[in-house]
């Protein structure tokens, strides 16, 4: 029997069989409800509200009493039994206001490269060209075929030989030649990385060279960003990101990789990233009044297991031992062949990947922050759920990835949540009386915590001389904002009614152990690379944080809690996206799209759970700031001087 499910506050509806769980209800319907553990009932962000009709329901292994009397359920382990309302509370909202979010520009690293200054030097020279051709119409004594008349002019007017072509343009040669009696546009693809030769992809008739636009896109684990590139004057025209529409089945690569082994996960993983693609495609076209038809090519960056996601491989084996991937350097694939809703001249170039956990995405970073081309020791970070770690420069590099756990995005945190409106992002702590002054995403009550906002609360905290280096409370604080809770000692951060889940919302010395947990495994991460190179921290000359997290982060805080070598703060640098902006570099650039491989190549890959010291190393990293107190000097003397050590 078919029952109406109507999910506010999108106040969205649609009609489900009786018993359809209500989280594959919610994405057939294309509403996002936070859900971490794809499914399996044991993260607890999916919860929702019954306002009308009836659910069956389990409860979840980590819901509260309070919010089981309060009525809240998890969309995960509940059935429809009716036809029913059911309302998404704030903390199981995405806020797309995220999506638009950009850290302060000044801060970032430039493109390694000028579009406009090497088009005034006569040496910009992009993968994809358009060649304006004017070609004498066939007569009596000069009637060879189309498509020899076509390569003869390439070769006489832009002394181009040896051209190679795929046969579906034939079919639609002859009619396009004499659309405008023989003047016609070629777009040819100079980045062939095996035959070396220029390979024609599309013939228009007329003089199309004004309009000849790219898609770089970037497939992140939780967003899906791309940006439209006008080839001719090599600017960018636009961005958009939306999340990621696996995010339902999973917010980690891990869950993701699981769903895929089930029947039909593979190929619903991949449906719905293509979808994302093509909507964010179709809306940067429209916006710049642009038709399918004028893009030439799409370039993409993504970790391994999103690559192959998306080219619908299964990733099954990148997360087994020895953790091989199906495949690292992905030969041009046809944009229709994978869904894309695009030209059928249209070729995928994903850059390449290094192993299971550095992925396209890394690479990409490392081609758009320009790291390859200099001589500075320089270490590139991309702090996440999977951490990718690269350290060296342009006469060599080696990588590893480290799992740092999802608690740098609110994940193992009772309140942790993703970088949204209402999350708390920055906190001051008055040492005398432990009251908080909050500031949140949005300047509205709070809903949660953010991964930068665990960084600076830690860091306040330890600051204010609350916590011990083992991450404890102090048990000898006059403050009634430090309290015993369900998971031991906790700070509260605001009461209920000044907040928007009607909580209290507080850290707790559990939630204190899950981010130091994450933050010993980034940092053990660095340790070891660079000592397995023969290397230390004080070699290091730059240092390059790459992607959201990095973008936002407050370095002296991450520095003070151990999660960043403690350094000069000049030192350090961010790239923002720089999967998006790798792929955008090799959009625009012929040189960067066959050097992407050559640095993939380069970058010598290290298991760091095989290398020996790691755990040692990691072990030692589970205090504040460090065991090893020496790593610290500065945090050390700032702490002494406040008298908190």
């Amino acid at each position: 029997m078919k029952r109406s499910v109507r999910f506010l506050p999108y106040d969205i509806v649609i009609e489900v069989e009786e018993g359809e769980n209500l989280l594959h209800a919610a994405m057939e319907a294309g509403v996002h409800i936070n859900a971490s553990c794809g499914g399996e009932g044991v993260c607890g962000k999916c919860k929702i509200i019954l306002e009308s009709g009836e659910l069956r329901s389990q409860r979840g292994a980590v819901q509260t009493d309070e919010e089981w009397q309060l009525g809240f359920r998890l969309a995960c382990q509940s059935q429809v039994a009716s036809d029913i309302v059911v309302r998404i509370p704030p903390e199981s909202l995405f806020d797309r206001r995220l999506l638009r979010q950009k850290p302060p520009a000044a801060r970032l690293r430039p493109m390694p490269f000028d579009a406009a200054e090497l088009r005034e030097a006569g040496k910009y020279e992009p993968a994809f060209q358009k060649k304006y051709l004017i070609l004498p119409p066939p007569t009596l004594s000069d009637n060879v075929c189309d498509l020899r008349r076509l390569r003869e002019g390439l070769k006489k007017q832009y002394r181009l030989d040896n051209i190679t072509m795929d046969f579906f343009l034939t079919r639609k040669l002859a009619e396009v030649m004499r659309a405008n009696n023989f003047e016609v546009t070629a777009t040819l693809d100079f980045a062939q990385r095996r035959s070396r030769k220029p390979r024609l992809v599309q013939v228009e008739s007329g003089n199309t060279t004004g309009r000849h636009y790219a898609i770089a896109i970037d497939i992140g684990t939780t967003t899906v960003w791309g940006q439209l590139l006008d080839l001719t004057g090599g600017e960018i025209l636009g961005a958009l990101g939306e999340y990621n529409a696996q995010i339902s089945y999973g917010e980690d690569v891990i869950s993701r990789i699981i769903y895929a082994g089930k029947p039909g996960g593979l190929q619903r993983l991949q449906g719905l990233v293509v979808g994302n693609i093509n909507s964010v495609v179709k809306a940067l076209l429209k916006k710049n009044k642009l038709k399918v038809e004028d893009v030439s090519h799409l370039t993409l960056a993504a970790n391994t297991t999103m690559t192959h996601l998306f080219l619908g491989i299964d990733p099954k084996y990148i997360r087994l031992a020895p953790y091989t991937p199906t495949v690292c350097a992905v030969p041009p694939v046809r944009a229709q062949d994978l869904g894309l809703d695009l030209g059928e001249h249209v070729y995928v170039y994903c850059l390449s990947s290094v192993s299971s956990y550095v992925g396209g995405d890394i690479v990409s970073g490392v081609l758009g922050s320009g790291m390859y081309q200099e001589g500075k020791l320089t270490l590139f970070i991309d702090i996440g759920t999977n951490g990718e770690i690269v350290v060296g420069n342009r006469d060599w590099m080696a990588c590893a990835a480290c799992s740092a756990g999802p608690a740098f995005e609110g994940g193992g945190i009772r309140f942790g949540m993703r970088a949204t409106q209402g999350a708390i992002e920055d906190v001051s702590i008055n040492p005398d009386t432990g009251e908080p002054m909050l500031m949140t995403i949005g300047m509205v009550k709070p809903k949660g915590i953010c991964g930068s906002g665990l960084i600076n609360i830690l860091a306040t905290l330890m600051e204010a001389g609350f916590i011990e280096p083992n991450g404890r409370f102090r048990e000898d604080l006059p403050t009634p904002r430090i309290r015993s809770g369900e998971s031991g000692r906790e700070y509260v951060l605001a009461y209920a009614s000044e907040t928007q889940v009607n909580q209290d919302i507080v850290l707790s010395e559990v939630d204190i152990d899950n981010l130091m947990r994450a933050k010993g495994a980034m940092y053990a991460g660095y340790i070891t690379l660079l000592e397995s190179v023969g290397l230390s921290i004080h070699d290091l000359e730059q240092i390059i944080l790459a992607g959201a997290f990095g973008s936002f982060i407050n370095i002296e805080n991450a520095i003070t809690i151990g999660l960043l070598p403690d350094l000069p703060l000049e030192k350090f640098t961010y790239v923002g996206n720089g999967s998006l902006l790798g792929a955008t570099c090799v959009a625009f650039s012929r040189e960067m799209l066959e050097e992407e491989r050559r640095v993939a190549l380069m970058m010598t890959n290290f298991e760091l759970s095989e290398t020996a010291g790691f755990m040692d190393r990691y072990m030692a990293a589970l205090f504040l700031p460090h065991t090893q107190q020496e790593y610290f000097p500065t945090v050390m003397k700032r702490l002494a001087e406040a008298g908190r050590r």
